[in-house]
């Protein structure tokens, strides 16, 4: 239909009265006019999370994710050899390969410079066909486009064919036309960029995102030993001093296998060798490593072209069934397992697991943009083939490895079905035999979990303050007697003997294990309130491994928190103020000073004053003249646990959802999450008496 005609026609059906839906339609106000077209980068900005997850601090970092990513596939297709991550001063970053450089000349359909073309326009790229790139990370074409739309400004650099090529952007937008500045020797990109303060939140007064040198430290070191023989240097230059600049730099030769070292650290090796295979099948290049530890959680890290799968997929679906599948016939081979003995269950064969998986492959299938799952079928087949073989020839090379894995195997079998009948016992019979909740929970008087609060208190004395200062509608209080088992250490069916435990998983109501169902979780909000010592920080820590181990799910769904009592009571007559930290009690005492001071001064008042203070006196504590006596009249008590305060003090400071500060528990990094937890419970001394020697002048408030 030409231009002309459809003018004409659509003057004709103008010209016609509306049908009964048109017409209802343009009563509503709702017509053709309303439906927007969002071009260029437009979409990205419009909808930020669609493409980077979230506008928060994640999707922040993923920014620099999708820039190395770029650099990481020229790594991979075997041109770059060095790649380096920036952080500048300004809150930017700058990204630099020594790779082949992103094309310069014009594009044949867009007809501007392939450069303009791939950081302003959505899936354009070399990796939707050709032979630019074998592999990729950054398969949607979408990565750096996305990071200059996100941006606040933009600049690349390019090194090809012996000269220099430079173009700037404004929010994804050119501010000129590619620029030749000159010559230069080798060949590579540079891709700066300064993320945009109207899109991200978290940012500074200044507009200074919130990079977190960790993080990307930890990542950098990942994509390191994923792409052995590459260098990764780390630099942060945010600070204005030079002499505090940080810098690290990534070489392992190792791959994978190193990669596994590196997790198991701090862990105790059931066997020497580290398994090792690196093979081809159905054009899919499958890398895979693995150690058991003396450990009960396992580890299973899996990537597809050096991107992080954190929820698996096809790839670790092969690994697993192929694991299973070969530890079972080895253990009937060897007679570990008799012939009427049940088989050994996935739970089994990963109790103590550290693996890394990964794959390469041509157009690998992701579930959305930001690729947290494989979805390539022949993935599957490819990895269950090549670690296969590998590991039933490494089962039969390596007898003495063979077996200390067998007997760990085993071990977890005969385990579970111990805990099977702990749990039998203790769970299961219970709910038939109605068994009650625990005599010292005082339970909340709605049965609504979204209302629902659970105060898990240190000692009688605390339990018995927030029973008379709580709210018994919606609020429940369960006081512990002393701390805990270390679950870390425990498997289920000792953890399920320990009294206390016991009576926390019942008034939780949701069960344990296999059992877990987060439907009957009677709070979704479960609060640890113990006090601010040492041994209050070791209970709150022994209470987290719990949660982290048993009730991860609940953690990540927002249901875990701990409670922030105040430590400093501070009175000046009858004005009474709370502060939470040292800080906050240096600020109260500078403000009570001043005002002390902006008052008309009198002997009377003063006085009056004192005999106020000394009425008002709270009883109990540790009761301190402010500053050495140089604020007359203020008096400060330092509480040393909740059983200090009284119930009212307690609901208005630490229980009252209209005054409280709660610290809700979240997994960051769940690898990260996981190694804390085994420095700081595990059987290991070294490694915690490193950690507690690394972070001691961090602490505060340590009674001793």
């Amino acid at each position: 239909m030409t231009a002309k005609k459809a003018s004409k026609k659509s003057n004709k059906a103008a010209a016609k009265p509306p049908k009964a839906k048109d017409a209802a339609a343009s009563k509503s106000g709702y017509s053709a006019k309303d439906i927007y077209v969002l071009e260029g980068l437009d979409p990205v900005r419009k909808r930020p999370a669609m493409y980077i997850g979230s506008t928060g601090v994640d999707g922040l970092h993923h920014l620099i994710w999708e820039v190395v990513d770029n650099s990481i596939d020229e790594a991979m297709a075997g041109y770059a050899k060095n790649i380096s991550v920036t952080m500048l001063p300004d809150g930017a970053v700058r990204v630099v390969d020594d790779g082949r450089g992103i094309p310069v000349e014009k594009h044949t359909h867009t007809k501007k410079s392939a450069l303009e073309t791939v950081l302003t326009t959505l899936h354009a790229g070399g990796k939707f066909g050709g032979d630019s790139y074998k592999v990729s990370g950054g398969l949607h074409g979408v990565g750096v486009s996305v990071v200059n739309a996100l941006s606040e400004w933009t600049e690349a650099v390019i090194c090809r064919d012996g000269y220099q090529w430079k173009q700037e952007y404004v929010r994804g937008k050119a501010k000129y036309a590619i620029k030749k500045l000159g010559k230069c020797s080798g060949s590579g990109t540079s891709v700066a960029f300064r993320p945009d303060p109207q899109i991200f939140s978290g940012t500074d007064g200044n507009g200074i995102p919130p990079f977190d040198w960790e993080r990307v430290i930890e990542r950098m070191r990942q994509q390191a030993y994923l792409t052995k023989g590459v260098r990764i240097s780390v630099k942060d230059q945010r600070e204005k001093d030079p002499l505090k600049h940080e810098s690290q730099a990534f070489y392992f030769e190792g791959g994978i296998r190193s990669y596994v070292k590196h997790v198991n650290r701090y862990s105790v090796p059931k066997h020497d060798t580290i398994f090792y295979t690196a093979k081809e099948a159905e054009k899919i290049f499958v890398e895979v490593s693995l150690q058991y530890v003396d450990d009960l959680s396992s580890r299973e890290l899996t990537f597809a072209n050096n991107i992080h799968t954190p929820e698996g997929g096809t790839h670790l679906t092969g690994f697993r069934t192929a694991l299973t599948r070969i530890l079972n016939d080895y253990a009937r081979k060897s007679n570990f397992l008799k012939a009427d003995e049940d088989n050994l269950t996935g739970d089994d064969v990963r109790e103590g697991l550290t693996v890394v998986i990964s794959v390469k492959l041509r157009e690998p299938q992701f579930e959305g943009q930001t690729k947290v799952k494989l979805g390539t079928p022949d993935a599957r087949s490819a990895v269950e083939t090549v670690f296969g073989d590998a590991f039933r020839a490494y089962l039969e090379e390596n007898p003495n490895d063979a077996r200390s894995i067998a007997e760990k195997v085993i071990l977890a079998l005969k385990a579970r079905k111990a805990a099977k009948a702990a749990k039998d016992t203790i769970i299961r019979k219970g709910a038939l035999e109605g068994l009650t909740l625990p005599g010292k929970l005082a339970d909340c008087q709605s049965r609504d979990p979204e209302e629902s609060e659970l105060f898990i208190v240190e000692g009688d004395s605390a339990g018995g303050t927030a029973k008379m200062g709580r709210s018994r509608r919606f609020q429940a209080i369960l006081p512990l007697r002393g701390k805990i088992l270390n679950v870390e250490r425990a498997r289920i069916d000792k953890m399920l003997a320990s009294k206390e435990i016991k009576s926390l998983i019942i008034a939780l109501g949701a069960a344990i294990g296999a059992e877990y169902d987060e439907s009957k979780l009677r709070y979704h909000k479960v609060i640890i309130m113990t006090d601010a010592d040492t041994d209050g920080a070791h209970i709150r820590t022994l209470l987290l491994t719990l949660f982290y181990r048993y009730y991860k799910s609940a953690i990540e769904n927002g249901y875990i928190y701990i409670a922030n009592p105040p430590l400093y009571r501070i009175q000046k007559g009858r004005d009474v103020r709370y502060a939470y930290s040292d800080a906050e009690k240096e600020k109260i005492l500078k403000e009570l000073e001043k005002e002390i001071k902006a008052k008309p001064s009198s002997k009377k008042i003063k006085q009056t004053a004192e005999k106020e203070t000394e009425a008002e006196a709270p009883a109990g504590g540790e009761e301190v003249p402010a500053e050495d006596g140089k604020i007359r009249g203020v008096t400060i008590q330092r509480y040393k646990g909740l059983g200090e305060m009284n119930s009212g003090q307690l609901w208005e400071t630490t229980m009252d959802p209209e005054n409280r500060i709660l610290n809700k528990v979240n997994i960051k990094d769940a690898e990260e999450a996981d190694r804390i937890f085994d420095v700081l419970m595990g059987s290991e001394v070294a490694p915690r008496k490193s950690f507690i020697q690394g972070h001691a002048k961090e602490v505060q408030n340590l009674d001793v």
